[in-house]
């Protein structure tokens, strides 16, 4: 799997998500400034890490969406590959127009720093094949603006082309309004695109993959996805 992870001024878990991509497929990812015009030739997986674009200004991720880089990524994005995005990055991605809906203030507004439960809806996605689905994982969150909203039609059609991938539960799986953290529509913690090629999520998978950190629960999104390409190449290596 070879991975490049976008770089923008502000963003701050660039090196976290570069760690977990090393760790989890043996590879080193490249590291990709905003300024580009170009992915690295033969990208496999765009990663946009969480951060503070931009220092947030306008709104979270507007001006991030319109970096040179973007347009690499969009191209990525239509040719069918794979792009995440996680909490800035989702951000961006809807700011790009890749994703649908946007991300508002937290409904408490207060920035919100704890581990969620989360539970995969689906597991027969590149994102989500290291899971089960209906399993309920903890992963770290860190935002201000992670409440998703997008108006009822879209919201429905979310949900009837079984688009939302992780949704915010109580530890046993159950939807419950104390544990969507930061009043996100449906609990709606991540979704993917149309075409299933694109996710953008909420809270950190990446900072929950080695054993020494106390939880793995975020290992099987990047083990998913190693296994996605290595099934993918034609000798199954």
């Amino acid at each position: 799997m070879n991975a490049a992870v976008i770089v923008f001024p502000g963003i701050n878990r660039e090196r976290d998500m570069a760690r977990t991509l090393r760790l989890v497929s043996g590879r080193e990812p490249a590291m990709v400034w905003h300024a580009e015009a170009a992915l690295p030739r033969g990208t496999d997986l765009v990663v946009i890490p969480g951060g503070f674009s931009y220092g947030d200004y306008l709104r979270c991720g507007a001006i991030a969406a319109r970096s040179p880089v973007m347009d690499a990524v969009r191209a990525h994005a239509a040719a069918g590959a794979l792009v995440l995005g996680v909490c800035n990055g989702f951000q961006i991605l809807c700011e790009a127009g890749l994703l649908p809906g946007v991300l508002m203030r937290n409904a408490a507004l207060k920035f919100i720093c704890r581990d969620v439960y989360v539970r995969v809806e689906r597991s027969d996605t590149p994102f989500t094949r290291g899971y089960n689905a209906g399993q309920v994982i903890r992963v770290p969150t860190a935002h201000g603006e992670g409440n998703y909203v997008a108006d009822a039609a879209m919201v429905a059609r979310l949900e009837g082309e079984g688009r939302v991938l992780f949704r915010y539960t109580a530890p046993d799986g159950a939807c419950d309004p104390q544990w969507n953290v930061n009043g996100a529509t449906n609990a709606i913690a991540g979704i993917v695109s149309e075409r299933g090629n694109v996710l953008g999520l909420m809270p950190h998978p990446e900072n929950h993959v080695e054993a020494a950190l106390g939880c793995t629960d975020g290992r099987g999104l990047f083990a998913g996805l190693v296994d996605h390409f290595a099934a993918a190449e034609p000798d199954g290596r």
